[in-house]
């Protein structure tokens, strides 16, 4: 074998170590990109059911809890108020509108089910004939489609589900029977967050076993107390969200804030 021959085969071996070399780096930044962009999905979805679940702990004690046993207590235990909004809209002499919003309480349902489940309801959009439900007890609707009929003047409009869900229940209302503007005609509801969930895990940060860190106070705004909540990824997967990162292009996953009245997260 010549010289030449002999580098042929060296620069081939060379090239195709380096080419192994080059799919190997690239294969880790994609397999890293797809594990951050995972992981990150999985902490969110944490934060938010966390967020959900201190929300209504919230609105059940006036004040929010840093402790994890006791808010997973309140999904596993507790009991919240059904409460029903309704619109009664009176014409006034001078042609315009009055709206009065009543709130009742219909019972109580689980706290689990309230922060898990989102309820809703569709009400008839303008004083009219009733023309039927396109819909029944237990169907699955989707965002758009069409839930009943109802005559207004000359026309006919069919109002759609601004929700995904499952209907839950339909109001007695008879076709051909005259319905006023607010009327509650459909009460539906959708799953939010996986019912499986162990609640007793509530605090810890998917794929990691480390607990949020979770700040809960009130703070002084105009003379009034106020309670602040603050919750956070400790130990972010995503290089760019670390504490230590000089450049802090971004901060690590969170939502509320330690001196505002706020609930957002940084990843809306």
């Amino acid at each position: 074998m010549n010289l030449t021959k002999i580098l042929t085969v060296v620069l081939i071996a060379a090239s195709l170590v380096l080419v192994g070399y080059l799919y190997n780096s690239i294969q880790k930044v994609i397999d890293d990109r797809a594990l951050i962009e995972t992981t990150e999905k999985g902490v969110i979805e944490r934060l938010k059911l966390i967020r959900e679940a201190e929300s209504v702990f919230q609105e059940q004690f006036g004040k929010y809890t840093s402790n994890w046993d006791s808010l997973a207590d309140f999904i596993e235990k507790g009991q919240v108020p059904i409460l029903e909004r309704r619109e009664i809209i009176t014409q006034q002499a001078y042609g315009g509108e009055k709206v009065e919003i009543k709130i009742d309480t219909l019972g109580f349902i689980s706290a689990k089910e309230r922060i898990f489940k989102k309820n809703y309801t569709l009400n008839a959009t303008d004083n009219g004939i009733f023309l039927g439900y396109k819909v029944k007890v237990g169907d699955q609707v989707i965002k758009n489609m069409k839930a009943y009929s109802i005559k207004v003047g000359d026309r006919t409009n069919e109002p759609p589900f601004q929700e995904k869900g499952t209907i839950v229940s339909l109001s007695e209302v008879r076709e051909g029977e005259a319905v006023k503007k607010g009327k509650v005609l459909i009460n539906y509801s959708d799953y939010i967050f996986n019912p499986n969930i162990d609640v007793r895990k509530i605090g810890e940060v998917p794929g990691t076993g480390k607990m949020f860190d979770i700040f809960v106070s009130k703070v002084d705004k105009g003379g009034f107390k106020v309670d602040v909540i603050e919750v956070k990824d400790p130990a972010p997967i995503n290089p760019a969200r670390k504490e230590s990162n000089e450049q802090k292009t971004r901060k690590p996953l969170h939502f509320g804030s330690r001196i505002d009245v706020a609930t957002a997260g940084n990843w809306e």
